[in-house]
């Protein structure tokens, strides 16, 4: 038996890997094979429901189609009309609920009790490489201000300076959101310092897979969660909030409050082995259990 999967575009890497965790997921669990169909982003709703996407006509019809980001919904859905298949948003769809056969969302942004609606625990992720991890490597990952955050560099750099103390060989790693300066100002010690420009693809997820520890500053949710499909240990470097209601916030304490990550490197030193969180596994063995199709 096969399964075909339609996976709707937005342009927007996050996005985009987050729906391709989902596909891996079906890959993993579904019985008989899974094929899949990438729908560029520049394919409008109105072209798809005029019946102007002769590609689409060419693509066996789907049994999933799947989206996340706001640009992806209305193409899914007028395909849906014409094409058949069960739409899947992934994250809030920010338009009804009802409008979707199922929608997954992260716990955090706490959406109504729906019967379509599949809880994830924060955002999918892709499975890491399958390479053990190494003893004595570290790796710190930065993010940067955000709706929900602020950034107090030496607040920060006081919570770093304990870390890269500790006898591993530490890479410290920053992004797109991180202020300028913020590496320079962190280069005392004997960190060495990786710009996310000069990072070839796959590398963090390399990283990740091959530490020991990982600190992630707290802002960056999606990155955190990531480290998490990890088998290495996982911190948290706190970073000052913008307002008492912060959903981000939220989801990483129930992190903490279940002892998966700690913001105390003692803690963090004394978390037991554990096994890859695999979100995008359980939400797509919830997804085939509810439509029928999982074997066991």
């Amino acid at each position: 038996m096969q399964l075909k999967v339609w996976r709707f575009l937005d342009g927007n890497r996050a996005h985009e890997k987050q729906s391709a965790a989902l596909v891996c997921g079906l890959g993993k669990s579904f019985a008989g094979q899974v094929q899949s169909f990438d729908i560029p982003a520049e394919l409008s709703a109105s072209r798809i429901f005029l019946g102007r996407a002769q590609q689409l006509d060419q693509l066996p019809k789907p049994d999933f189609l799947i989206g996340t980001g706001r640009k992806s919904r209305m193409p899914m859905l007028a395909a849906r009309r014409r094409y058949g298949g069960r739409a899947v948003s992934i994250n809030r769809p920010q338009l009804p609920f009802g409008w979707f056969d199922f929608a997954i969302v992260p716990e955090h942004d706490r959406p109504p009790p729906l019967e379509n609606i599949i809880l994830s625990q924060g955002a999918l992720t892709e499975p890491l490489p399958d390479i053990g991890p190494q003893a004595g490597k570290g790796l710190i990952l930065l993010g940067g201000p955000s709706k929900h955050y602020s950034w107090d560099l030496q607040a920060i750099r006081a919570q770093i300076e304990p870390l890269i103390r500790q006898p591993l060989d530490w890479q410290i790693s920053n992004s797109r959101r991180t202020p300028g300066g913020t590496l320079e100002a962190l280069s005392e010690g004997k960190a060495r310092f990786i710009d996310w420009r000069s990072c070839p693809p796959g590398w963090i997820q390399e990283q990740m897979a091959t530490t020991e520890q990982i600190w992630v500053s707290e802002d960056s949710v999606s990155m955190l969660f990531e480290s998490l499909q990890s088998r290495a240990r996982v911190g948290v470097i706190r970073v000052p909030g913008r307002d008492k209601s912060n959903k981000v916030r939220a989801a990483v304490q129930r992190l903490i409050d279940q002892g998966v990550v700690s913001e105390h490197l003692e803690e963090v030193l004394a978390q037991p082995p554990r096994q890859p969180l695999d979100q995008y596994l359980l939400c797509a063995r919830a997804l085939l259990r509810r439509c029928g199709l999982l074997a066991n």
